[in-house]
């Protein structure tokens, strides 16, 4: 199970919002390439990073500090924020991106997602699926929808897309670990690559991950960045 050390950006900063609330805001950094570069020397195989202002927005703001992340480390960059158009996910590819992840627009348009994956691939082409009480919440989690996550990871599976992460907004956040029981359900309907995401502070937390069998990844951000872990004791 690979882990992706997560880099949110708002404003060019490296922050971290609790259960995606704007004004629950901490900022860790001005300096995103300096964390990336610090994730990347402490073993990082993959990085995560979000746009913030691109989820609120519904376009990407923090392109000029992605491609600097992307052109500082050799490791793949995993993108997601904003990629509301087929012009915005391009412009994500030439910066270097290895994947970018869609949200918000998969909710509104399969026809959207299935475009994206006949352009790139299946494998370049990721969902993010953040759930609330079993409903998908889109636009930076500012909005719920009626879409069950269990029918929304049925569908972009039979679209071709090969991963999805999952985020339980309830415990993004707040230390209190993942929704195992919501991530066992998801493995019963998506058989490919699912990234857990969301309350991850322990190494029991990540041990337990591992023990479900099949996770292909879990993201992990406040937790590295409160120093509740190291990235050598969750490797």
């Amino acid at each position: 199970m690979l882990i992706y050390p997560a880099i949110d950006l708002l404003g060019g900063k490296v922050v971290r919002l609790e259960q995606g609330k704007k004004e629950a805001c901490t900022v860790y950094s001005s300096d995103p390439v300096a964390f990336a570069k610090q994730w990347k020397a402490e073993g990082a195989e993959i990085l995560h990073v979000v746009d913030l202002d691109g989820a609120f927005e519904g376009k990407p703001g923090n392109l000029d500090s992605i491609r600097l992340i992307v052109q500082s480390i050799q490791i793949p960059v995993q993108l997601g924020g904003g990629m509301r158009t087929e012009e915005n996910v391009e412009n994500a590819f030439n910066a270097g991106v290895r994947r970018v992840v869609i949200g918000t627009r998969a909710v509104e348009s399969l026809e959207f997602l299935e475009a994206l994956v006949k352009r790139w691939g299946g494998e370049k082409i990721a969902v993010g699926i953040d759930a609330k009480e079993g409903k998908v919440a889109v636009k930076g989690w500012t909005e719920a929808s009626t879409v069950d996550v269990l029918d929304l990871a049925q569908k972009v599976q039979d679209l071709g897309v090969k991963t999805v992460i999952y985020t339980d907004i309830a415990t993004d956040g707040m230390f209190t670990g993942p929704n195992y029981p919501a991530l066992q359900k998801l493995q019963s309907v998506f058989v490919h690559n699912i990234i857990a995401s969301g309350g991850v502070a322990t190494g029991a937390h990540i041990q337990k991950l591992r023990q479900m069998g099949n996770l292909h990844g879990a993201i992990v951000g406040k937790a590295l960045y409160d120093k509740k872990v190291t990235l050598a004791e969750i490797l």
